[in-house]
């Protein structure tokens, strides 16, 4: 009997390879999907509101997927826990194809918000069940190399978004921005039902009475409340108005009354016993500052080079290869000699460094700093970010029982995306309040009345602007700019301390077999 389970493992590892790679070409298209969405819809917006009309609702077309996307993370994490992974992920990408496809036949801006949340409630499926799916099919000793790859996804979408956006709505119309989903997810779901092959859970068949509904609605509750907070405040309404007052209280009390409820019930939709392992926690608080770096980068770097540099919009976008490559291929790299060392520490550790370095430098940037010197600061804080963005995600996987597998990866995809949502929040506050004080010292009442509305204008409106308004608003946004990276500067620092606090923790398994999972658990692909 030995014999034969051998030779079956022996012929099932001889198969393992090729099946893998077809599953993680699925598992890419599926990430590109939820990576690439936002990215091209943010070019064709002029068009759509051109369209559809309903400019006062514009806003609402991106922040109802973010919100929906936040708010069910955590869910759908706990749904391939519970019920099995291949069939709740291939849920949220029919969920996401359906949103897509009726956002691309969306008659008024009303219809098109809310189909983006649905589009939005697939999208968090996908991306945990990405990560989830590479935990269960991968040991961690092997797991880095793989995960590299998808943060090269990330960084594709991230450079093709516009570009690809721009494209398809100048050729093909707005309504295609969302119908190419369709074959693409329609190639990622032919791949996955076939290929894969997952072992059912230990808890498969738990009554639906068991399922933790008062703790995933106050989850939802809070979560979009807070990102609402971050999305609204110093934008929608003024910081200390009566509204985000009163969301930021519907929010902290929600996740109060959250945290109680878990302690309670049988099968809690966060488990807090996974915050019991110190490695789980502080890769939780380094992914959240990640998070909230990436995306103030990706947000303010564009616009210096936009108002100060010059660059087209669509330049700037190709203008943030140097971080975003130094990002993939650092990430690769780190995957790679994590696979081959099994050991990690040295990746949050370094990574933190580069990226305190990098936004300091970046803060250094004035009006007359070329795009070489800007490019090799970008690159510096990508070198950083491509150090954390997957190790992450693995030392949070390999901190948690299998059982858990879902649950660790939905709530390191959630503390990334809360941290881009503050980030965005808090920096782009700051620069707002530092461009316009500087546009008042240099340009009396006509700078406070060009920033009276935003801070941020487009190069249209900057044309327009008389040259001493004009050059006082670029030095206006260096000066944004420099109070912005600073800041994350002060918060990356929160990141290297609690990478000194690591355990380096050995790796699970390696060549293809966990050293520690029963025979039972062991993936067949």
């Amino acid at each position: 009997m030995a014999e034969k389970q051998a030779v079956e493992s022996e012929a099932e590892a001889g198969k393992r390879p090729r099946s893998v790679r077809v599953v993680l070409l699925a598992l890419m298209i599926a990430m590109l999907l939820a990576m690439l969405d936002n990215m091209i819809i943010g070019t064709a917006m002029p068009t759509i509101v051109g369209d559809l009309g309903g400019l006062e609702h514009l806003s609402w077309v991106v922040t109802a997927y973010t919100l929906a996307t936040a708010a069910s993370t955590p869910i759908w994490g706990k749904l391939g826990d519970l019920y099995g992974r291949k069939g709740i992920f291939m849920t949220s990408i029919v969920i996401f194809l359906i949103g897509s496809a009726l956002s691309g036949m969306a008659q008024d801006m009303g219809q098109l918000i809310g189909f983006r949340a649905v589009q939005g409630l697939g999208a968090g499926g996908l991306m945990v069940g990405v990560m989830a799916i590479i935990g269960d099919l991968i040991p961690p000793r092997e797991r880095g190399k793989y995960q590299g790859l998808m943060a090269g996804v990330m960084a594709l979408a991230m450079i093709a978004g516009p570009l690809v956006g721009g494209s398809i709505t100048d050729h093909w119309g707005w309504r295609w921005s969302f119908y190419i989903n369709l074959p693409l997810g329609v190639l990622a779901l032919g791949a996955i039902s076939v290929v894969l092959h997952l072992p059912k859970p230990s808890r498969a068949g738990k009554p639906a009475r068991d399922i933790d509904y008062l703790g995933a609605v106050l989850l939802t509750v809070g979560i979009t409340a807070l990102v609402l907070v971050t999305t609204w405040g110093g934008t929608e309404y003024a910081w200390g108005s009566a509204v985000i007052m009163e969301l930021a209280a519907i929010g902290v009390a929600s996740l109060v009354g959250f945290l109680f409820v878990e302690t309670r019930v049988a099968e809690p939709v966060m488990p807090l016993h996974i915050f019991r392992s110190r490695n789980f926690t502080l890769m939780s608080v380094i992914g959240f500052i990640t998070g909230f770096v990436m995306f103030g980068a990706v947000l303010f770097l564009p616009l210096y080079q936009q108002s100060v540099q010059g660059a087209s919009a669509t330049n700037s976008g190709l203008l943030l290869l140097p971080m975003l490559g130094a990002m993939l291929a650092v990430s690769m790299v780190a995957g790679r000699v994590t696979t081959g060392s099994g050991r990690y520490k040295v990746f949050p550790v370094a990574g933190s460094v580069l990226m305190i370095v990098g936004l300091f430098l970046l803060a250094q940037m004035d009006t007359g700093t070329s795009r070489v010197t800007s490019g090799v600061f970008m690159a510096v804080l990508g070198a950083g970010m491509g150090c954390l963005m997957q190790i992450t995600m693995l030392v949070a996987q390999n901190s948690v029982e299998m059982k858990d597998m879902g649950v660790a990866s939905s709530t390191a995809t959630l503390s990334r995306t809360l941290g881009s949502s503050f980030g965005v929040a808090i920096m782009g506050a700051l620069f707002n309040s530092r461009v316009q004080e500087v546009m008042a010292e240099r340009a009396g009442a006509l700078g406070s009345a060009v920033t009276e509305r935003s801070a941020q204008l487009d190069a249209a409106s900057l044309a327009k602007l008389p040259v001493a308004a004009r050059e006082a608003y670029q030095f206006a946004v260096v000066a944004g700019t420099h109070s912005a990276f600073l800041l994350g500067a002060g918060v990356a620092v929160v990141a290297l301390v609690a990478a000194v606090f690591v355990r380096e923790v050995p790796l699970k398994g390696a060549g293809g077999m966990t050293s520690e999972a029963p025979a039972k658990e062991t993936v067949a692909v």
